[in-house]
């Protein structure tokens, strides 16, 4: 995708040696905003403080990456491509011991973080991407791509419309290559599930999986297994009828979770869609910083998305002194906006959103869900009912 020895591929090999982030004595002394690229080619602007934790983070990685290879070489090559998680929570069971500890390693490394350079085969093996991809002949992208060149739909136009708009800036995705290998993905998705065709925020969440996967063909199964097998059926479709339902059980769960929270905002008629709409469709990938959003995708593709949850109460948990102070919408807003433009350290994120907010069985997430999926399908019903109605008058008109 980026052709040989790119400066993404540079990047993940020499991880041991990624250099520290200087800024200057000028900007050190007057505390100025900096500005500087992430691993993934993202321009990353923060303060002196955000710099240091970056730094951290980055040490952070390079300690990770030397346990995972260390593991490596005591267990055999490539030993975790064949242990299975149960996605949604349980290990499962083994008779093999062996298997059983290989497992639960493997959960707690996936926690603690996968090293950039082992994320393509990690996630595409343990997310079920390539036993997907191995149920159709091999040639299928490819055939794919064939066979829906210059073809136009209302999910083509939208795409087009929406792929300048993807990360405007980044180095690569942000031309002509990025945009047509990113524009190919979205398309062939589009047609191999005409229910779902195209949603904005899919192009954010697809430009993702390209920078990380490398290949087209990697990402756009990557996705595939997003839509058909991770995310709630229905969150992409026209009416987004999933992701109403989303917001619902969200906001049930910062009732449960955060009662002063949800109280507070409550009283100041406060809708929590007007920031976690985004989350959801954009998996975080618009809100947070790069890594940080990569660290809850890790365990998105092994836990499922009863994981958003975790995260979006975490996100509000975290400030739960300061919104209990705001006193109108735009504060809220703010606040919000603020904390995850600035998690930068994903381990500070995934304890609240794990340790304190605590786990939450994917049952208990799907009861939630049926317990609003009748309420949200009546409004929307209700909705589309209204607006043919005013279709009808004004055409009588």
């Amino acid at each position: 995708m980026y052709g040989t020895r790119s400066k993404l591929d540079l990047a993940f090999e020499y991880q041991s040696q990624i250099a520290i982030l200087r800024p200057s004595i000028y900007a050190r002394r007057a505390n100025l905003i900096v500005k500087f690229q992430d691993l993934y080619g993202f321009t990353v602007e923060g303060n002196v403080d955000d710099v240091n934790v970056l730094n951290e983070v980055r040490e952070k990685i390079r300690r990770q990456g030397r346990v995972w290879w260390s593991l490596e070489a005591s267990k055999g090559a490539n030993w975790y491509l064949h242990t299975s998680i149960g996605q949604g929570s349980a290990l499962k069971s083994s008779l093999k011991f062996s298997a059983l500890t290989n497992a639960i390693t493997l959960k707690k490394l996936i926690r603690q973080g996968i090293p950039p350079v082992l994320r393509p085969k990690v996630w595409f093996s343990l997310s079920g991407a390539a036993k997907k991809k191995s149920t159709v002949p091999e040639s299928y992208y490819s055939d794919l791509t064939k066979a829906v060149e210059g073809k136009v739909t209302a999910a083509t136009r939208q795409i087009d419309h929406d792929l300048p708009r993807t990360f405007p800036g980044h180095p690569w995705l942000d031309t002509p290559e990025g945009q047509a290998a990113l524009r190919r993905v979205l398309v062939n998705y589009s047609f191999r599930d005409s229910d779902v065709g195209y949603c904005q925020g899919l192009n954010y969440v697809a430009a993702l999986l390209l920078l990380v996967m490398k290949t087209e063909e990697d990402a756009f199964w990557m996705l595939a297994v997003l839509l058909e097998n991770v995310l709630v059926h229905d969150c992409y479709t026209d009416n987004l009828s999933g992701c109403h339902v989303e917001q619902r059980v969200f906001k049930d769960l910062l009732a449960k979770k955060c009662p002063r929270i949800a109280a507070h905002l409550e009283s100041l008629e406060f809708d929590v869609s007007l920031v976690a709409t985004e989350w959801f469709l954009c998996l975080f990938s618009k809100s947070l910083p790069t890594e940080t959003t990569l660290r809850v995708w890790d365990i998105i593709f092994i836990d499922g998305a009863k994981v958003i949850f975790n995260v979006a109460l975490a996100i509000f948990k975290m400030k739960e002194d300061e919104l209990l102070l705001t006193n109108h919408i735009g504060e809220v807003i703010n606040i919000v906006q603020t904390t995850t433009h600035d998690l930068f350290d994903p381990d500070e994120l995934l304890t609240v959103a794990f340790d304190q907010i605590g786990s939450m069985t994917t049952n208990t997430i799907s009861k939630q869900r049926k317990k609003q999926e009748p309420e949200v399908l009546k409004e929307l019903h209700q909705r589309l009912r209204r607006l043919e109605s005013f279709k009808m008058e004004v055409e009588k008109a």
